[in-house]
């Protein structure tokens, strides 16, 4: 609205750099805003306001520095606010054994803050988008697979080089493109219902397959005669195809028990 009264310039030359920040030329200015990186990789001083930073990166949001003409103009922060449900999903799935940690391009000191309020041990801080692909790797050799949870642009290559890559259905596009797993409403309870019915599922497969090859291994003797030639009696073709519709009911069955599996968080 505010562009269309024409109270907003046009920005031209806009160039986003991720996990750095952004800059244009609006008005025959040039406008920069992004982090400390960011700002250091554009020769910016931002000793004026950099204990500001620190007391805002304290308070868990991620400080933001304006540049215009090459010249600290400003600084600003900003928050995602923990979702409510975050460290009781967090909990449940550190009580089913998994182990979690935090992948982020924001400050240590904003990072560690948000660590803390979710009871998150593991911290790797102001991460660059390729960095996150390493990261990855790295707690690939120390703790096995990994399932890597992203949202934005930023998380795309991780979400690609994870063993499972989860996107939050109210993310990016390419996010949601680049996960092998979305949770459409965005809630991360929604997270650990996919872990309890992954594990389900492959329970499931287990199941089915030992109860397949034990009723195959014991009835196929005995609908070939195996029975008679100890005495006993033949058992029919009819009864014997019988048998073996039941052998897929009950793994048909077996499965439907999964529709239940997912809603016990």
């Amino acid at each position: 609205a505010a562009r269309d009264a024409g109270a907003l310039p046009d920005a031209e030359a806009f160039e986003a750099v991720p996990g750095h920040g952004v800059s244009a030329r609006v008005e025959g200015r040039a406008v920069a805003l992004g982090n400390r990186r960011y700002m250091e990789r554009l020769g910016v001083t931002i000793a004026a306001l950099d204990a500001d930073a620190a007391r805002l990166a304290l308070e868990g949001k991620s400080p933001i520095f304006a540049a215009v003409d090459g010249r600290l103009a400003a600084l600003v922060a900003v928050a995602d606010p923990v979702k409510p449900e975050a460290r009781a999903a967090l909990d449940a799935l550190r009580a089913r054994g998994l182990t979690v940690a935090m992948l982020t391009g924001d400050a240590r000191a904003t990072a560690e803050a948000v660590a803390r309020s979710l009871g998150i041990t593991e911290v790797e801080a102001e991460v660059l988008p390729e960095g996150k692909v390493a990261a990855l790797r790295r707690l690939r050799e120390a703790h096995g697979p990994v399932a890597f949870v992203g949202d934005g642009i930023n998380d795309a290559p991780a979400l690609a080089e994870a063993d499972i890559g989860i996107a939050i259905g109210t993310g990016t596009d390419i996010a949601v493109e680049s996960a092998d797993v979305v949770l459409m409403s965005g809630a991360l309870t929604g997270l650990v219902e996919a872990v309890i019915l992954s594990r389900a599922t492959l329970a499931n497969i287990r199941q089915n397959l030992f109860w397949a090859f034990a009723y195959n291994a014991a009835l196929i003797p005995v609908a070939a005669g195996g029975l008679a030639v100890f005495g006993g009696p033949q058992l029919s073709p009819v009864l014997a195809a019988g048998a073996m519709a039941l052998s897929s009911v009950f793994v048909v069955g077996n499965a439907l028990r999964l529709k239940r599996a997912g809603g016990t968080a």
